[in-house]
């Protein structure tokens, strides 16, 4: 259950299980929630209190029963009656209604019929026992209604294009108010945007008509919450007249390409130029601005004096609504909604005014009073306008109750004194004002009670060592017992030290020791008698994991084992689990858990992961994790390993504080033993736990170890080599020193007050089993060195002057001697606040930001401690400037000094402002008095930046400027200095200078050169100077007609740039009469690369221009809600494609590729206009780049950086000349060519005649070429031509030939040798492409092939 509020002086049960309410003595409540009574009601009597009620605005269902609920308790359980409409209610005499048994609840029932209207009205609850009456709130009782939709006949609605319409819905007034949405007739919502959107009043806005809105089904709908029922408006009919379609235009048409004319923003909601609206505090404020005009207006909204506050304001339809939640007092004041488009704005005020409904500022709670003792109930409410306060008691007025000379009433507080009993009662406080009211019951309630227990006797309480506890001891007396514990029935009571006794009874053991054990008594006085229970302590060991498994690599197929050896206490069980990866291990038949490990036999990759062992007990749990990493099977050339663990570790030589202790070493397993490491263990601080105590080099096997004394040790040795540690050794027998005199002085010792009148003497313990001798003396004061023996590590010196200095000294001692005394440290007593304040504040050469600070100090002696600084407390109080609104928030700044005339300088003040101050000085714990407030005023400064500067670029030849007043203006504004020039590459040009008056807050340009840009520089000026400076460059402007714009070539030089492709005649026609720059002859490549066989060939072009210019893009407003992510890159040899992701407008932004060579760091940008993905070609093979995007209108929005590489470069083209079959080839046609020399001899030497007729039909090869010399060159002529089924060459120039016999004709002139034979050219035939102008080809007889080579 929730802990109630309780009063200032006691806390009282309220219930069967409500927790016991504990009050502090400090100003605030401290509320700590106990055991609860559940085994019987409680005894004690208590007037009834209201614990659950229907809401005050309470609407219900007509299809259901009523039910008003009202729940009490109390002792005596409270009656019940009702009040309806100000008059009994009499529940009996109206069969439908009954109250529900032990209960307030009403309800009436319409089974048998009835109208649930007819108990409509005001009904409150009244729950009464012996000792007094509650009141619950009025609960205003009505029914939820949905009337039907008045009929009515609709006419169709006419309106011209571009004129605003307002659909209207006017909804049947519902309870609750219905819903209200507009949809067509299929059930669709009516699309809202900028343009159309519903008000608040359900009506539906058009700020201008556009034909497609013509439709016969706009319907308004009403939801009704409570019946779930949906009831429609009857559909409008929208007509449009289209300027486009009228007679006028049919008969001219001429006239079908006007435009509808534009129209400058007019207020559709609200109606004039100002207005006012009135909200309650807490409530949400809804204001609306709905505009018409041609093009579309947006609304803009403003607070005079401050600025919005964003946490709590938000935006709706579409900028149209205006939403602050939970509103209160200081969000009153002038809103002020902006409409504009391109023609113009308007400007409408709305006066906020908030008032508030009583809300409580002190609530009054219930009160437990002893007899003849004084006590106050206080009721504070706050509201606009003020509350009216009026008390009740017992449900009447307290005016017309009978009289109590015990009891006073004072306004907002009534005073009771000496109550007697018999005077408790309920008293009502009503807050009300004409917004609503508050109603609140607190008891008085006087009892005569002896002490007593609440919570279960003798409760048995485990916690874990050195945890800090609580021990609760719940009670109730009246008047309120003193509570004291007692440990063992023994000693004082406990408070103070480790102790702390809180205000409920509860006892805080601050770190819980082995010594803490035992039975705690906790006694309740008063003067009516006593009451005690027992609670028993049991202090357990930690559970705790004393060997941890280790990280380890096993080889595939060996066997695993993680340690993890646990200590606990052995009265508390214990679990051990083991997780991989935190997920549950399952054991089974191999994965092993015994005590102390687990074991893995048979490694496999899958047992690869973090291994945690958790040791949990009913208190506490610990837990350690180890990785296992799985190697492949590895056969090493000999084997090396970790060595053996040492054995038969032996004591010898004796002594009182050391032991040789001996051992033999373990196989070394092929890798020589480095080093021993020697760890011990013992048995009374922390016993269980191996400690390291010294290492000794590998060649060594017997040592004297030194010791503590007093202590019971046990040694275990490690041997490590270059592969690791060796497992421990089994432990040596123990070995106890024998006692000494302490030889060590308890470190850390010092002397400070936590009181103004003690002194603390604190120190670090040394050893076990020891007492410290503590002397302290006042330091320059002649007296005897007073001093105690204790066992703890503190000392506690009462009765001390206010921060005077002691000398202290300490020394450690046991039953075998003293140990050696410390030297004196200085310590010093508690301090306490300072009683002087620094005097004639006063300030010294003032300017802008800065001041000098002057006071006379204080006398040491009233620091009353150590003096830490003079702190100044200053505030900015007002601003200069009128109706600027700052913030009053106290700073501080510290200065110490300790001069005659002490100064500081203080700084980062702000200009032209009234400022206060005042001082106090301060010790380490408290501030003194404040000096008198001093008041000063800077000086005025240069004003801060423009809040914002937009530049907006409305046409060809202007660009629109606007700015706001800088959010400090450090003086009074006497304009605003606009400076701008070019922005013409390195070339400097002087900028030209507007000023201008301090209530102008835009600017428009003419542009004498479209494609020119601007770089603006906007501040403020005050008479001092310019202040800070907003610069911005103008964005570029582009027809919405551009096409696509073509980049490419990151990396060329820098007097080159894009070349701009444009495919619309519209787009360059717009463009002609603007001087163009000329450019470098560049290449265009192809803008799509396809993969198909046919390529489209490269074409170069230049282009002529007088300026250089960049390419033209059109950028909106500044936006800083904008990103670019996700960059992405696929790179290939001598080109990339690359693709990234953003939220810009489409169509509205450019962007900026930046790459930088790995190499030599060199630098390259491309603007891009076009949307991602992007193909940039011209990179170098092989090389690293760095590459990001960014906006080019907004430069600070950019991707991160991404890195990569090009391909490195190839040939497509294979050598044939180092092919087989080519070889091959080349072979077969040498043979051939000696076959026919040697055949062609033969027909020579007999004089034949060569066979023409039976040759010319045979197919011959493609064209042969011959030299100049007439050569036959197979090999030249090879290489470039493509063989069938081989690749096409990179550039995809190479022609097939077309030559076969069959073009070849009979009637050429032939060449004839002296013997007739024919020996010629056969003379190709000319096709159509080459009678068109084509070169011939000619086929080579072989003849003259044989004779060339011959």
């Amino acid at each position: 259950p929730t802990c109630l509020l309780c009063n200032q002086k006691l806390c009282l049960i309220l219930g069967y299980e409500t927790p016991i309410v504990v009050c502090s003595t400090e100003t605030a409540c401290v509320c700590v929630c106990a055991l609860s009574v559940t085994s019987s009601p409680p005894t004690v009597k208590q007037p009834p209190t209201i614990v659950s009620q229907s809401a005050k605005d309470y609407i219900v269902d007509p299809r259901d029963n009523i039910y008003i609920e009202c729940e009490a308790k109390g002792n005596p359980l409270p009656t019940f009656s009702w009040r309806r409409n100000g008059k009994f209610f009499n529940i009996g005499k109206d069969p439908r209604v009954s109250m529900r048994k032990r209960s307030g609840t009403l309800e009436i029932s319409f089974r048998s019929g009835g109208r649930p209207e007819d108990y409509e009205g005001e009904y409150q609850c009244f729950a009464s026992n012996d000792l007094g009456v509650a009141l619950s709130n009025k609960i205003l009782l009505r029914v939820s209604k949905a009337p039907l939709w008045p009929k009515e006949v609709l006419k169709p609605v006419v309106v011209s294009e571009g004129s605003p319409l307002v659909l209207p819905c006017n909804p049947p007034p519902g309870l609750p108010p219905p819903f209200i949405f507009w949809m067509n007739s299929v059930m669709t919502p009516i699309p809202q945007d900028k343009r159309v959107s519903m008000g608040l009043n359900g009506d539906l806005y058009f700020s201008n008509v556009v034909t497609q809105d013509a439709h016969t089904d706009y319907t308004c709908n009403a939801r009704f919450l409570f019946t779930h029922t949906i009831q429609q408006k009857n559909p409008f009919t929208l007509k449009i007249n289209d300027s486009k379609n009228d007679s006028s235009n049919r008969s001219n048409p001429g006239n079908l390409s006007r435009k509808v004319a534009q129209s400058t923003p007019t207020f559709l909601s609200p109606s004039g130029g100002e207005s006012s609206k009135m909200v309650l505090r807490d409530e949400q404020l809804l204001l609306e601005c709905i505009a018409a005009g041609l093009p579309t207006p947006t609304i803009k909204w403003f607070k005079k004096g401050r600025e919005l506050p964003s946490q709590k304001v938000k935006f709706e339809n579409y900028n149209k609504t205006l939403k602050i939640i939970h509103i209160s007092e200081e969000d009153a004041g002038e809103y002020v909604c902006m409409a504009n488009n391109q023609l113009g704005s308007i400007r409408h005020s709305i006066f906020v005014q908030v008032k508030a409904a009583p809300y409580w500022l002190d609530k009054p709670t219930d009160l437990v009073l002893a007899p003849d003792e004084n006590g106050r109930l206080v009721c504070r409410a706050n509201g606009n306008p003020k509350p009216n306060i009026q008390w009740l008691v017992n449900g009447e007025p307290i005016d017309s109750s009978p009289i109590n000379p015990n009891r006073q009433v004072l306004g907002d507080t009534i005073i009771f004194r000496s109550v007697q009993m018999g005077s408790s009662a309920v008293y009502q406080c009503n807050a009300s004002n004409e917004h609503g009211y508050l109603l609140a019951n607190a008891f008085v309630s006087v009892l005569d009670m002896p002490p007593r227990m609440l919570g279960p006797k003798n409760r048995l309480i485990k916690v874990i060592e050195n945890n800090r506890t609580f021990l609760d001891c719940p009670f109730f007396g009246s008047p309120l017992p003193e509570l004291r514990w007692f440990k063992n029935g023994q000693g004082s009571g406990l408070d103070g030290g480790q102790y702390r006794v809180y205000i409920n009874g509860t006892l805080e053991i601050k770190r819980a020791r082995p010594e803490d054990e035992g039975t705690y008594t906790c006694v309740a006085n008063s003067i009516l008698g006593k009451a005690e229970n027992q609670v028993r302590l049991e202090v357990k060991e930690p559970t705790r994991i004393v060997r941890a498994p280790e990280h380890q690599s096993a080889i595939r197929s060996s066997t695993s084992r993680f340690d993890c050896k646990v200590k606990s206490d052995p009265s508390l069980p214990i679990t051990v689990t083991w997780t991989k990866d935190d997920k549950p291990l399952t054991l089974g038949w191999r994965l092993k858990k015994d005590e102390e490990s687990l074991i893995i036999p048979s490694v496999k990759d899958s047992d690869q992961g973090m291994y945690t062992c958790t040791v949990k007990s009913d208190l506490d749990q610990d837990s350690a994790s180890a990785r296992l990493i799985v190697l492949g099977q590895v056969i090493p050339l000999f084997s090396v390993g970790h060595p053996d663990p040492p054995m038969d570790l032996d004591l010898s030589d004796p002594a009182a504080r050391s032991v040789r202790l001996t051992w033999i070493p373990g196989n070394d397993n092929r890798s020589p033993i480095t080093e021993f490491l020697v760890q011990f263990e013992e048995d009374h601080w922390e016993p269980g736990r191996w400690q390291n105590l010294s290492t000794y080099p590998g060649h060594l096997n017997s040592v004297i170890l030194q010791l503590a004394p007093f202590v019971n040790y046990q040694f275990r040795v490690i041997a490590i080599n270059s592969v690791g540690q060796s497992p421990p050794s089994r432990p040596s027998p123990r070995y106890k020193t024998s006692g000494a005199a302490p030889d060590a002085i308890p470190r850390d010792l010092r002397g400070w007050g936590s009181k103004k009148d003690n002194m603390e003497i604190t120190w670090e313990r040394n050893g076990p089993n020891l007492h410290y001798n503590v002397w302290w003396r006042r330091k320059d004061v002649e007296e005897d060195w007073s001093n105690v023996t204790t066992v703890g590590s503190k000392h506690v010196v009462y009765n001390t002057e206010i921060y005077v200095p002691y000398e202290i000294k300490i020394q450690a001692r046991n039953e075998f001697g003293t140990g050696p005394e410390s030297n004196m440290v200085i310590g010093y007593s508690g301090e306490d606040k300072p009683t002087e304040a620094p005097t004639d504040l006063r300030v010294s050469k003032v300017n802008s930001t800065k001041v000098n600070i002057h006071w006379k100090p204080v006398d040491p002696n009233s620091v009353q401690g150590e003096f830490k600084e003079y702190r100044l407390y200053y505030w900015r109080d007002s601003s200069l400037v009128t109706n600027l609104m700052v913030s009053k928030q106290k700073k501080t700044k510290g200065f110490y000094s300790t001069m005659s005339e002490p100064s500081g300088i203080l700084t980062d003040l702000v200009p032209y402002s009234k400022y206060k101050m005042f001082m106090v000085v301060a010790n380490s714990h408290f501030e003194g008095p404040p000096s008198s407030t001093v008041e000063f005023t800077t000086k005025e400064g240069v004003p801060d930046a423009p809040r914002f500067f937009k530049i907006n670029r409305r046409s060809f030849d202007s660009i629109y400027l606007e700015w706001d007043k800088p959010l400090e203006p450090n003086g009074i504004l006497i304009g605003y200095q606009l400076k701008y020039h070019p922005v013409n590459g390195s070339r400097v040009v002087q900028p030209q200078l507007e000023t201008l008056l301090p209530n102008v807050t835009d600017f428009t340009l003419r542009l004498p050169d479209r494609s020119t840009r601007y770089k603006f520089y906007l501040s403020a000026l005050t008479q001092v100077g310019a202040g800070e400076v907003y610069a911005e460059e103008s964005p570029l402007f582009c027809v919405s007609t551009c096409s696509h714009f073509l980049i490419i070539n990151p990396l060329l030089s820098p007097a080159s740039s894009l070349v701009v492709e444009l495919t619309d005649a519209s787009v360059a026609s717009a463009l002609t009469p603007t001087p163009i720059a000329p450019l470098p002859p560049t290449t265009i490549a192809p803008t799509t690369i396809s993969p198909s066989t046919t390529t489209t060939p490269t074409t170069t072009t230049t282009t002529e221009m007088t300026t250089p210019t960049t390419p033209p893009v059109l950028v909106t407003t500044k936006r800083t809600d904008q990103n670019i992510w996700n960059l992405t890159v696929e790179p290939n040899s001598n080109y990339a494609n690359v693709s990234w992701r953003h939220n810009f407008p489409a169509g509205s932004s450019e962007f900026v590729l930046e790459f930088t060579l790995d190499s030599d760091k060199t630098v390259k940008v491309v603007p891009v206009k076009q949307q991602p993905p992007i193909k940039v070609a011209d990179l170098i093979a092989g090389a690293k780049y760095h590459l990001r995007v960014y906006s080019h209108e907004l430069n600070s929005v950019s991707s991160k950086s991404v890195t990569f590489k090009t391909k490195a470069a190839y040939i497509d083209q294979v050598d044939i000349a180092t092919q087989g079959w080519f070889i091959g080839l080349m072979c077969a046609i040498a043979l051939i060519i000696l076959i026919l020399l040697i055949v062609c001899f033969i027909k020579r030497s007999r004089g034949g005649k060569y066979p023409v007729r039976d040759k010319k039909d045979l197919p011959l090869d493609p064209v042969d070429h011959k030299d100049q010399d007439g050569s036959f060159d197979y090999h030249s002529d090879e290489d470039n031509k493509p063989l069938q089924g081989s690749q096409t060459s990179l550039d995809g120039n190479v022609k097939e030939s077309d030559d076969s016999l069959v073009d070849y004709g009979e009637g050429g002139d032939g060449q004839f040798n002296e013997d007739g034979s024919f020996i010629g050219q056969y003379t190709v035939k000319k096709d159509k492409d080459e009678t068109e102008g084509n070169e011939s080809s000619e086929a080579t007889s072989p003849v003259n092939a044989i004779y060339s080579l011959a």
